[in-house]
Order: C-alpha cells, then sequence, then structure tokens
C-alpha cells in the first residue's frame, strides 16, 4: 500500500485530490489539507481510510475525508501512504465529528481521535481476510412486524412511540422510568421496534454494569449476533472488532459507553441515552463532549429518533421537553403511587417529635426499625453512603478541625479501625499526627465512608449478612432473603424481589456540595437506590435522613422528577446557568486566559465572569451568552486559540462549553 519512488509517482486519473484531516490537533491547522493521490494508491485512496502524509516535514496520520478532481493549491505533495484499506470512517460520523467540533469550539482531529478507536493490524487482517472487499452486503432487515409494547403500556404515550419507530418516524422522546422499571427491558423493546423498521441504533449507557443489563436484554429480544458492544473497557482488539462489526454493517444496532456514541451504524434509526446526568457521560478529552448532546446532534443531523431516559430527569432533557424538541413520556400519578414504596425523611416535625435527636443521627431511630423490620421479614435492606472507603476525612477530636497532611496539606483519612491516618492527595502515612491548632492527638470522623457503615451496622444486627459494593467490587445482584447491602452511589446492586427497604444515608454529603448540580445529583442517585426497592404494597419502604421541606426530598417522596427539572430549569433562567444560557469556561494561567479573551472577538451580549481561582495555582474565566449565539461563541474561541497556537504561545488554555462543574 506504500507509493514507489516519489520521482515516478504520477496523479490519479480520477478525482486525484484528496481532502485529508491531519492528525495534529492545533485549533489554527483545523481545516482539510490537499494531497494528491499518486495512481499507485488510486484503489484504496478512498473516503474513510487511515492515511500517512507529509506535514511540516514529518510523517503524520490523517483521515481521507473525500476525494475531487482539483485543488485551489497549485502545487500539492503525495499521499505517503494508505495505511488500510479499510474505510473506518463513515460519511455521516465525519459530519457529526465536525458539527460536534464546532459545538464545543474544538478541532476536527481531537474529535476524529475519540470517534474511530486505534488501528488493531491484527483484528483487521482477520476481518477483511473473510471479506476481501473490505465490506460485507448489509443485514437484511426484519419484517416491520409490531413489536410487543410490554412495559412500554404502563405509560400512556409508550405504545406509540414504539409504532412510530417500526414505521419509520422519528419520535423524540424523554423518558421517565417507573420505580422498579426494568430500564433495559424497555430499551431493548425500543431498539427491536426500530430494527423492526429496517434501521438500526445506537444506545449509550454511563457503565460497564449497565452495558452488560442492556446486553443480556437486546440478546434476548434479537438474538445473538445482532448487535455489538463498544467499550474502551473490553480492550483494544475487542473494541476494534465490534467497530468494524459495525462499520461494514455486520450488525444493525451499537451499544456501549460513551466510546460508541460517534459508533457507525448502517441505516440509522435511533440514538438513545440512558441516565444523562451521570457523570460519567463527559468525555475528559478534548473538546469535552457530552454523550447526550453528540446524540442529539446526530439524531438533528441524521433526522432519526432520539430517546432520553432515567429515572431522574436533568435540566438538559427538561429544555428538550419546553421547546417542543421532545414530548416527555411518562405514567400517570396512580401507576406511579402504584409502583412506589412508602418514603419517608427523618427530618419533618413528625419524626423529630418522636426522636428529637434525629437532626443529627447518623443512623435515627426511624431508618433503624425500618431496617429491623424488614430483616424481621427476611428481606434485603439496601444503605447507600455517599464516600467510599472507612473514615475518607478526619478531624481533631477535640478542637474538630480538619486534619490534613504536614507534607502537601492534603486531608487525612483513615483506611481501617486498625490502620494509621494517611493522606489521600499524596499517600504519606501521619501515624504521629498532632493538630497544629491544639496539638491534640486524637482524631474522630468528618466522613463515614461505606466500609465504616458496613462494620457499624454488622454490630447492630448480628447474625445478618453484611455485603459491601463500591469501587473496589462492584456487585451486580444479591439474593433474596435477609441482608445489608452498603453501596456507594452508582454501586447498587439488584436485588431479586426488591429490597424491603433503602436506606439514603448522609444526604448532607450531597446536598452541600459547592456544584450547580448538587439537588439534581442527589435526587438523581436516590431514586436510583430507590427504585430498587419493592412497592409499597409489598413491603418496600424507603427513608432519607434529610429534611423532608428541601425541594429534592419532595420530588423524591413524590417520585416526581419532572417537577424538580421544571423548577431547576426555572431557576436557572432566572440566575443565567446552562442550560437555559451558553456558557464557556476558560481555564489556565492568568496571563494566558487574558490573552485569549483578548483577542477573541466575542459576540454581542457575550458577558464575562470572574476570574476565579481554580486548580494548580490557574485561574478560570467564564464567558456567558444567550443560547442563539452560542455558535458565535464557539467560533470566536476557537479562532482566538489558533490565534495563539499560530504564535506558538507558551502557557495552554483549556476551553469547556457547558462545563459540569462551573465552580
Amino acid at each position: 500500500m506504500t507509493g514507489t519512488r516519489r520521482g515516478d509517482r504520477r496523479p490519479a486519473e480520477g478525482s486525484p485530490v484528496a481532502r485529508v484531516c491531519v492528525d495534529v490537533p492545533l485549533p489554527h491547522l483545523d481545516r482539510p489539507f490537499d494531497y494528491l493521490v499518486p495512481d499507485t494508491l488510486d484503489a484504496d485512496a478512498r473516503p474513510g481510510v487511515r492515511v500517512k502524509v507529509r506535514f511540516a516535514g514529518q510523517l503524520v496520520d490523517g483521515w481521507l475525508l473525500e476525494r475531487v478532481a482539483e485543488s485551489a493549491h497549485p502545487k500539492l505533495a503525495y499521499l505517503e501512504k494508505v495505511v488500510s484499506p479499510v474505510p473506518v470512517l463513515a460519511p455521516e460520523v465525519a459530519e457529526l465529528a465536525r458539527a460536534v467540533a464546532d459545538r464545543y469550539a474544538g478541532s476536527l482531529a481531537d474529535v476524529l481521535r475519540l470517534a474511530v478507536p486505534p488501528r488493531h493490524a491484527r483484528v483487521e487482517k482477520d476481518v477483511t481476510a473473510t471479506d476481501p472487499a473490505g465490506a460485507t452486503p448489509p443485514t437484511a432487515a426484519d419484517p416491520a412486524t409490531p413489536v410487543d409494547p410490554r412495559g412500554w403500556r404502563d405509560y400512556p404515550a409508550g405504545p406509540a412511540f414504539l409504532r412510530a419507530l417500526t414505521a419509520g418516524r422519528a419520535p423524540r422522546a424523554v423518558w421517565s422510568a417507573l420505580p422498579g422499571e426494568d430500564w433495559a427491558d424497555r430499551y431493548a423493546d425500543a431498539v427491536a421496534a426500530t430494527v423492526a423498521g429496517g434501521r438500526g441504533a445506537v444506545v449509550v449507557v454511563a457503565d460497564a454494569r449497565d452495558l452488560d443489563r442492556l446486553d443480556a436484554a437486546l440478546t434476548a429480544v434479537l438474538g445473538p449476533g445482532r448487535h455489538a458492544c463498544l467499550s474502551a473497557a473490553a480492550g483494544p482488539a475487542r473494541r476494534y472488532r465490534a467497530f468494524l462489526a459495525a462499520r461494514r454493517g455486520d450488525v444493525p444496532v451499537v451499544i456501549g459507553t460513551r466510546a460508541a456514541m460517534f459508533a457507525p451504524v448502517e441505516r440509522l434509526g435511533l440514538v438513545a441515552v440512558w441516565d444523562d446526568g451521570d457523570d460519567l457521560h463527559a468525555e475528559p478529552r478534548a473538546p469535552y463532549p457530552h454523550a447526550r448532546d453528540v446524540l442529539l446532534t446526530r439524531a438533528q443531523l441524521a433526522g432519526v429518533a432520539a430517546l432520553v431516559g432515567g429515572y431522574a430527569r436533568t435540566a438538559e432533557a427538561q429544555l428538550l421537553v419546553e421547546t417542543g424538541w421532545a414530548r416527555e413520556v411518562v405514567a400517570d400519578r396512580a401507576t406511579v403511587r402504584a409502583r412506589m414504596p412508602a418514603i419517608a425523611p427523618t427530618g419533618d416535625d413528625p419524626h423529630l417529635a418522636r426522636d428529637p435527636g434525629a437532626a443529627s443521627a447518623r443512623l435515627p431511630s426511624l431508618a433503624w426499625t425500618t431496617a429491623r423490620d424488614a430483616l424481621r421479614a427476611d428481606l434485603p435492606v439496601l444503605v447507600q453512603v455517599p464516600r467510599r472507603g472507612y473514615l475518607p476525612s478526619v478531624a481533631c477530636a477535640d478542637c474538630r478541625a480538619p486534619a490534613r497532611c504536614p507534607h502537601c496539606a492534603g486531608p487525612l483519612g483513615l483506611p481501617s479501625a486498625e490502620g494509621a491516618p494517611a493522606c489521600r492527595w499524596c499517600g504519606r502515612v501521619a501515624a504521629a499526627y498532632a493538630c497544629p491548632e491544639c496539638g491534640g492527638r486524637r482524631l474522630r470522623a468528618s466522613v463515614t465512608g461505606a466500609r465504616r457503615t458496613a462494620e457499624e451496622l454488622g454490630r447492630a444486627f448480628p447474625g445478618v449478612p453484611v455485603r459491601t459494593s463500591g469501587r473496589e467490587e462492584v456487585l451486580a445482584g444479591v439474593p433474596a432473603g435477609a441482608g445489608l447491602v452498603i453501596a456507594t452511589p452508582g454501586a447498587e446492586p439488584v436485588a431479586e424481589g426488591g429490597y424491603g427497604a433503602v436506606l439514603l444515608l448522609d444526604s448532607w454529603a450531597l446536598l452541600t456540595r459547592a456544584d450547580l448540580r448538587a439537588g439534581e445529583e442527589a435526587l438523581r442517585r436516590w431514586l436510583a437506590a430507590a427504585a430498587l426497592a419493592r412497592p409499597g404494597s409489598a413491603g418496600g419502604r424507603v427513608v432519607v435522613v434529610a429534611d423532608g421541606a428541601l425541594a429534592p426530598v419532595q420530588a423524591l417522596l413524590r417520585w416526581d422528577s419532572a417537577w424538580f427539572a421544571t423548577r431547576e430549569l426555572a431557576e436557572r433562567r432566572e440566575l443565567g446557568f446552562p442550560p437555559a444560557v451558553r456558557m464557556a469556561s476558560v481555564t489556565g494561567v492568568a496571563d494566558a486566559v487574558a490573552d485569549l479573551l483578548a483577542g477573541a472577538a466575542l459576540p454581542d451580549g457575550a458577558e464575562v465572569l470572574g476570574p476565579v481561582p481554580a486548580d494548580e495555582g490557574r485561574e478560570r474565566m467564564l464567558v456567558r451568552v444567550p443560547r442563539a449565539r452560542a455558535a458565535a461563541l464557539a467560533g470566536a474561541l476557537h479562532a482566538a486559540a489558533g490565534q495563539r497556537s499560530a504564535r506558538k504561545a507558551a502557557d495552554p488554555v483549556r476551553l469547556q462549553i457547558d462545563p459540569l462543574s462551573l465552580f
């Protein structure tokens, strides 16, 4: 696949000019570059293939975007090599990548690096050996037979949504799942309806555990070999094999974590995301796209159906409903009340009258008796603890000053009952710690972790098996019968038959975070745990250790995330925060941030806020504009970043559009 000697090369006869995106992520080079295709590479140099080209005196990677008859530049260099004749970049994905780069003030090369996994030569050789042409005919579509709506009947608009998918239309839905709902089965129904209509689907979930559930549900509905799983955790070979299966049209459906948001699918008909409020959907690499927004952009460009679902509803999803871009799919209140567990807070007046210590107790009497009653009924109990570890944060027992590392000032924590305090930043052990404020040597808990909670509850309920689920080991499920399960948010296992009781502890750790989304995130985590409980009619109980007057607690008590999302979006409109407006974060050393903003032609009405301190001695400035001027803001910042990179400015600046954390 390499060319002949340079002096012997001649341009290909048909469309001899290749437009190439070079893999150089400098903002001022964010445009296609023209190269001549030598006649020796004519057959292999197809749009979508990986190539190597000479750029600034070096041999660099690139993607061949298209071939054209002529170029505006009189003198062009030749393509040096076609890395592989397999066209890994689909035209639809290339268009999407350009739109995402523009949306997030990024470079096309950065987005393509996220969209196309690294090449695995052995896998590619194995796949192409079975089909030398490099592609197989697309899988024949199933006949357009109606899909049994099953659980979608609990939602008045649910069956109509499935019928629209089967008929080849493009409905857009924001779905609020009922308590106890098997969301994976509902997504499998939606995918099956899309496939029955002769189209494909892409579904994105937050983590590997959700992916396993959806994988099993789709296998049951579609049969084996009808979908591919894309996840970075699968390893380079398996991921690339799944990617090629989708690109070649061998499977009509791709599911995965955020790595799947750009997955190529033949005749795409549906894009879907589950639990879009989970921060794992936000890509940590430039240009930092969010899976939900990428999929919605994809639905808009391709004119396909979209499904955004979860037990909780984000402000972004509520904006889709209020603007009319999507319709909500919700159950009526009678069905919600019949399916939800009995939920009670510990901080309202009646409970405080019976238990005056409930306001300060970590496990008030209501929570304790609820757990005891469930265990006596031979039912499992789930305890959600916001922090992992044993005592992740400690303080001086005498003056209550936070205990910090003498070397780096990081927070000290206790790894176990017998362990010495150690720094959570640098890992140094502070066995001889003495409080710098009062000289005290005794430590007390500031924050209690999941393992300490398991130890305490094991003593409170002797003889009851105790399991933990968290970062070290995440349980997929637990058996029926009496038992305690202590889990961190997102690691709650499914119990056979549902939990008899769910205890939501340390609510202050979620609600008092200095974050715009603190209330929304607390409700999302609570609903995900409470959804695992039995219905109230079957003995399911949920206790949240919080004041019942708080808005997130009220939404939990009524199981009404739509009400909370409406309220949250209205507050953000009033305060001028995303998603009501578009906001960009500019982070770097002070001089670099000022330099970039000084060179940016910001749109009219742009408001610059800050600076505020950021990590590692940097500062952050925020730029806010109305949503109608979002594209102008992203373009202005990208152009200003290009000016800095063109003159080789030393200090980097990080640009993020609508980051999850603003403070």
